[in-house]
């Protein structure tokens, strides 16, 4: 079930700067400038609606955390924990030209097999898709929101 979420309502909070021709944007979790790529702008766009929208505590937000997936260094985009510091909410931001396909919810799945979240997100800022985990029986639902914390 696709979510109806309008993250462009939050660009007006995101810092943008252009600096030597090229255009940057600041990660307030990063607390840095970052070269302004889509896929950045649509993951500081999730960022900024995790945090204004559904509540979230900027602290229990982690971005582009290292992880081993079969032996394979990867980096997920967005980690959120809980207030126990387990992983939370895993997701996974792609740019807007990038259909959200199969293969997109397959590699959210690899990168959640080590971490268990109890959450997946999966957005290209125009489509966006949120499930529950239900590793007891080994399925999961779609959402119509995603959870606040």
């Amino acid at each position: 079930m696709k979510l109806e979420i309008d993250f462009l309502q939050f660009q007006p909070n995101l810092k943008v700067k252009k600096e030597a021709k090229q255009r940057l944007i600041f990660c307030a979790i990063r607390k840095k400038y970052l070269v302004l790529q889509p896929e950045e702008l649509v993951r500081q766009l999730t960022i900024e609606y995790l945090i204004k929208d559904r509540k979230y505590n900027r602290n229990s937000i982690h971005v582009e955390r290292g992880l081993s997936v079969n032996g394979l260094y990867r980096r997920t985009d967005i980690i959120v924990y809980n207030q126990t510091a387990d992983p939370y909410l895993l997701v996974e931001c792609k740019r807007p030209k990038v259909k959200i396909t199969q293969a997109v919810f397959d590699q959210i799945a690899r990168y959640n097999l080590t971490l268990k979240v109890k959450y997946l997100l999966v957005t290209n800022g125009i489509d966006t898709f949120c499930c529950e985990m239900d590793y007891k029986a080994q399925s999961y639902r779609f959402l119509t929101e995603v959870p606040t914390k």
